[in-house]
């Protein structure tokens, strides 16, 4: 039962920033732009939250990881202007330029720590994000108190409160549903007066946002210091839990949690005294191997918005 317990509890600190990342790139998708610079966009994040945790510890103590988080938030909708310039403004082809904002990313962060700290890689911070070591009352509920109110990340609530809050926003609100529409049938949705490049441009930097603080609670909670291999593909597990999701935020929630919960199998396997036997390098595969099968089992039942991917033309409506 220990064993389950820590499994679950390292998936519930493993889970957040695929959530919110998935949140994030439901927002661009949504409006009809492909986000697969989710990783780079990440990992920008989380190299300046851990920077600025870094260089404000010795002034501000634990108060520094969310002073990082918040410009990780703000460095995160600023290198997202790449994306949406080139995709929406310039028409160029969105993978390909989600993909060379990701090769860029890992470049940048990697010279930019090179400058600050003279290596490849950030100095370690002391305190990143800290635990909440037990929730008053229901942390006493049996099992249950034990997985989801004791020595749980407050990022873990702070998931749940964004996907009620982009769940509302997006199925709720007219500003949802101008950018669903968007994403269904930009011609359709300009015709009724709806500026389909703006809304484009804002889903795009809200996925900027949210890749961001993903990435900023990967690193603070996860790691000790940021490296080019901080994030190692947990933008793409974001967006593979987005389609497992079916592009809705409740869904996102749900396929974040698995893959949080796979990925902690992977590293507490060597654990369970049956599997101890086999080589741990199986057991990291697993989150990956896993993200393949969902998003076979997933590609033919796909509810993607239909204009996804599509440049937006006026002068073809």
């Amino acid at each position: 039962m220990d064993i389950i317990i820590s499994m679950c509890t390292s998936g519930l600190m493993i889970a957040p920033p695929i959530i919110i990342a998935a949140l994030g790139a439901m927002f661009a998708e949504r409006s009809g732009v492909i986000n697969i610079a989710m990783e780079g966009i990440m990992t920008v994040g989380a190299f300046v939250a851990a920077t600025v945790c870094v260089l404000l510890e010795p002034s501000m103590s634990s108060n520094a990881a969310w002073v990082g988080v918040a410009a990780a938030v703000v460095a995160g909708v600023i290198y997202s202007i790449l994306l949406a310039v080139s995709a929406i403004n310039f028409r160029a082809d969105q993978t390909i330029a989600g993909t060379a904002v990701n090769l860029l990313s890992t470049g940048l962060c990697v010279y930019l720590c090179q400058i600050i700290f003279g290596q490849q890689r950030t100095i370690a911070f002391a305190t990143g994000i800290s635990r909440i070591q037990s929730v008053p009352i229901l942390g006493d509920i049996p099992i249950i108190g034990d997985i989801l109110f004791k020595n749980v990340y407050p990022t873990f609530y702070i998931s749940i409160i964004l996907t009620i809050v982009v769940w509302y926003i997006a199925f709720k609100t007219p500003f949802g549903l101008r950018l669903r529409a968007c994403g269904e049938n930009p011609h359709a949705a300009a015709s009724v007066g709806v500026k389909v490049i703006k809304m484009r441009w804002i889903g795009v930097l809200i996925s900027g946002a949210f890749a961001g603080l993903a990435g900023a609670f990967l690193v603070l909670t996860t790691s000790i210091q940021f490296t080019a291999n901080t994030i190692h593909g947990t933008g793409f597990i974001a967006i593979a839990a987005l389609i497992f999701g079916k592009w809705n935020p409740l869904g996102c929630f749900g396929a974040g949690l698995f893959f949080g919960l796979s990925q902690a199998l992977g590293t507490r396997a060597s654990l369970i005294p049956i599997l101890n036997m086999i080589p741990s390098d199986f057991f990291n595969c697993i989150p990956y191997i896993l993200t393949i099968i969902v998003l076979i089992i997933t590609s033919g039942r796909g509810v993607a918005p239909k204009a996804e991917g599509q440049i937006y033309d006026a002068g073809q409506r």
